[in-house]
């Protein structure tokens, strides 16, 4: 991988699957805590810091949409998972030290703040960690649209999506062996060839924000912060032309 630039702001995606256990445990502390020590670390580095998470791991309403339940309120309750989650990842920071404000799009006045991009600002200018929980706050809105949304109006350097693979690839590696790896690949690319790096709304308003996305593995101890210096193996959506 090329020397990435020392970006300031970021946003950090990871699938809700990210925190699941080996034994079918939806949120298991063990790897919640491993999370958070990957998100502490880069923070210490001075980095500002906001993160999504999604709640696949809970709740996918796509799925239960598909089986039955009407599309608006499965995705609804899936934006509920995401809740869950964040409170998770909130509880498992703040354990280490690291103060963090959840900000939600749909308001529980209860459990965490509702999403004020100003707020949200404050708090990462006082070294706060940012969770952005319950997407956009509206049905048919992915995640990793939510993610995307924040990054643009937080005016995040860069998108970094934390995944179990090292990049992105022009087929599945768990199932083609031989499949290419693409060190830098555009936004146009992998909206035509339907790279499965974020969905196509989230992409596109990457591309239209300039806000380059860098798939790395999560689940490798210390490349959160090995990518962010330029170190680990990842793969950078850009405007650049493609390198495999």
């Amino acid at each position: 991988m090329s020397p990435a630039p020392r970006f300031k702001r970021i946003l950090l995606k990871l699938s809700g699957e990210v925190l699941m256990g080996e034994g079918g445990l939806a949120i298991d502390p063990t790897i919640t805590a491993r999370v958070a020590e990957e998100i502490a670390g880069v923070r210490g580095e001075g980095y500002e810091l906001c993160v999504v998470v999604g709640g696949g791991n809970i709740f996918r309403g796509l799925s239960a949409a598909a089986k039955g339940i009407e599309r608006a309120t499965a995705d609804y309750m899936g934006m509920l998972a995401t809740v869950m989650n964040a409170l998770a990842v909130q509880n498992a920071l703040e354990q280490i030290g690291v103060e963090t404000r959840v900000q939600s799009a749909i308001p529980m006045a209860a459990v965490c703040e509702p999403f004020i991009r100003r707020r949200a600002e404050r708090h990462l200018e006082k070294g706060r960690v940012v969770i952005f929980a319950a997407g956009v706050g509206s049905p048919f809105f992915t995640t990793d649209s939510g993610a995307a949304l924040r990054a643009a109006e937080m005016k995040c350097d860069a998108l970094f999506k934390g995944t179990s693979v090292d990049g992105v690839y022009d087929a599945d590696p768990k199932k083609v062996p031989d499949a290419k790896r693409y060190d830098t690949v555009s936004y146009d690319t992998v909206l035509s060839a339907n790279l499965k790096v974020m969905d196509a709304s989230a992409v596109a308003l990457c591309r239209d924000n300039h806000i380059p996305i860098v798939v790395f593995n999560i689940r490798e101890h210390g490349n959160f912060a090995h990518v962010l210096g330029g170190e680990g193996t990842a793969t950078i959506v850009t405007d650049a032309k493609e390198t495999h």
